[in-house]
């Protein structure tokens, strides 16, 4: 039977790199529910519309969007041609908390995230309280906002300062969205090395008879 495991949080809390890792070590496949918001901000973008959802989603069903995941990564294609490259840019960082709070464009993406055959790991915002209620196992993983900047610029040439206000911005635009379910289990990753959460992770799903087996 197929089962799955949510790891939700804000920006930057490190849930994709702890999810990937634990997709690995489970031998299943990772999937990051981001990149489809991300994906959905990119069509919008390219029409200059990602604030009427109605025309987004219009827009969304004149193309073929699609996630390929695998336990070592996503691929994200528009009509054939991988775009993946481009849904890490200061653009759609921007734009895809507006996009997000769509409730249109959150359907959207919940039915493409539903159509994924067999077990995974899945990180995302609400993906244990909303998407997915039955997960066998959930987690809430978070971290202060200066903790957050620093991993983000780490990844991109940026301003640390600018980086943690506009992280700070996000969060009040995801507010709504990334609430964690209430049987999930919280960890706070500020003064936790990857390996060291993923342990934790590894630890709560071991404990859970029947889960991965």
């Amino acid at each position: 039977m197929a089962k799955v495991i949510t790891l939700d949080g804000p920006a930057a809390s490190g849930k994709s790199s702890v999810a990937q890792r634990v997709a690995e070590q489970l031998g299943i496949a990772f999937v990051s529910s981001g990149l489809l918001y991300r994906a959905a901000t990119f069509v919008g973008l390219r029409e200059s519309r990602i604030d009427d959802p109605t025309h987004l989603r219009s827009a969304l069903g004149k193309h073929d969007v699609r996630l390929h995941p695998s336990p070592t990564g996503n691929v994200v294609t528009l009509d054939g041609e991988d775009i993946t490259a481009q849904l890490a840019t200061d653009a759609v960082d921007a734009g895809v908390s507006t996009v997000a709070a769509h409730g249109e464009i959150r359907g959207w993406v919940n039915e493409r995230l539903k159509e994924i055959d067999g077990s995974f790991v899945i990180d995302g915002r609400d993906m244990g309280r909303d998407v997915f209620p039955d997960a066998v196992s959930k987690f809430y993983l978070t971290a202060r906002p200066e903790v957050r900047a620093a991993r983000r610029v780490g990844e991109r040439a940026a301003d640390l300062e600018a980086v943690t206000q506009a992280i700070i911005k996000r969060d009040l635009g995801d507010a709504r969205q990334s609430v964690p379910a209430d049987d999930a289990v919280t960890i706070d990753t500020s003064d936790l090395t990857l390996e060291e959460v993923v342990d934790r992770v590894m630890l709560e799903i071991q404990h859970r008879d029947g889960v991965m087996t």
